[in-house]
């Protein structure tokens, strides 16, 4: 039986204004980018999304289906595509505005079940698992699969959408205690937990049940914590366009390499959990070897699984 793993969350447009004040537009999105990442590393990828039947959505549409990603179920569902607008910093981070419409098809739970397949990952993220009406169907998904398959969360918090507050951290913690893995970027837990010290909420978040937490720090590496120990790995430089896309591309090797493994699926739950951390190291330094291809280019263009082979 072929081994799935479905992804639930955003797709959008990203409207681009770079350094030197040309604008581009592509698909994007932080569920689609882990998608579309995926699936150009060899894995079968069903994606749970909406966008609507206009021009924006075609793009979005033409994005997977070159990808290979496989949508699951209808995903017009929605008025209007949702638009990203972002403006690329000095330093290669990007501010954003955004225009979303945002739910899934009206029987999430249905959206998992591929043909002659098993999911044995689910990834939830940003926005589109907080933001209501559709966060509340996106924990319908993980909820129903969480028996099954791995579940993954990148926080990937986005205030200017979401708000902040007591009521959006619960939504957040919820999530956290369904999932295996959780990633956060410095900045997702400073939203999070104003003024905590780093350590104090990576050990809020571990304390819910995950196996590990991953925090991102772009330029500066990313950490695992488990309960096993700390790990920490830099990051790999191949040069500087922007960030978009980076922390979406970290998440699926992240999942790739566990795959690689034979740690996803509930079945493999204890043997995750039990990962030592030099395993741990190598996980992470696969993802930080993915997300410098990221960004090395332009927008969210994730690297083809011979990228990667050929840079080792």
């Amino acid at each position: 039986m072929q081994q799935v793993a479905l992804v639930a969350g955003e797709s959008l447009v990203d409207v681009v204004r770079s350094r030197d004040g040309s604008v581009s537009t592509r698909a994007g999105g932080s569920a689609a980018n882990v998608a579309v990442a995926l699936a150009r590393l060899d894995r079968p990828v069903r994606f749970a999304t909406s966008f609507a039947a206009d021009d924006a959505g075609a793009l979005v549409a033409d994005h997977l289906r070159s990808a290979g990603v496989v949508l699951a179920g209808d995903p017009h569902v929605v008025d209007r595509t949702s638009v990203a607008r972002a403006s690329i910093g000095e330093d290669g981070a990007a501010a954003y505005e955004f225009a979303i419409d945002w739910r899934l098809a009206e029987d999430p739970a249905a959206l998992a079940a591929p043909e002659g397949g098993a999911v044995v990952v689910v990834h939830a993220c940003s926005y589109s698992a907080v933001l209501p009406p559709g966060a509340e169907q996106v924990g319908a998904v993980v909820r129903s699969l969480r028996d099954t398959a791995t579940i993954s969360y990148d926080v990937n918090a986005r205030p200017a959408l979401t708000g902040t507050g007591p009521d959006v951290v619960a939504r957040i913690e919820r999530l956290v205690a369904l999932a295996d893995v959780v990633k956060a970027s410095d900045e997702d837990l400073a939203a999070l937990y104003p003024g905590a010290p780093e350590a104090e909420a990576v050990a809020r978040l571990l304390a819910s049940g995950p196996a590990a937490v991953v925090v991102t720090r772009g330029a500066d590496g990313a950490t695992a914590v488990t309960r096993g120990g700390v790990v920490d790995v830099p990051a790999v430089d191949r040069g500087l366009a922007d960030t978009i896309g980076a922390g979406d591309t970290f998440s699926a090797a992240i999942l790739d390499a566990l795959w690689e493994r034979d740690l996803l699926g509930a079945g493999a739950r204890r043997a995750l959990h039990a990962l030592a951390p030099d395993g741990w190291r190598e996980v992470l330094r696969h993802a930080a070897a993915a997300a410098a291809v990221t960004v090395s280019r332009p927008g969210a263009d994730p690297p083809y699984r011979s990228e990667l082979t050929a840079s080792r």
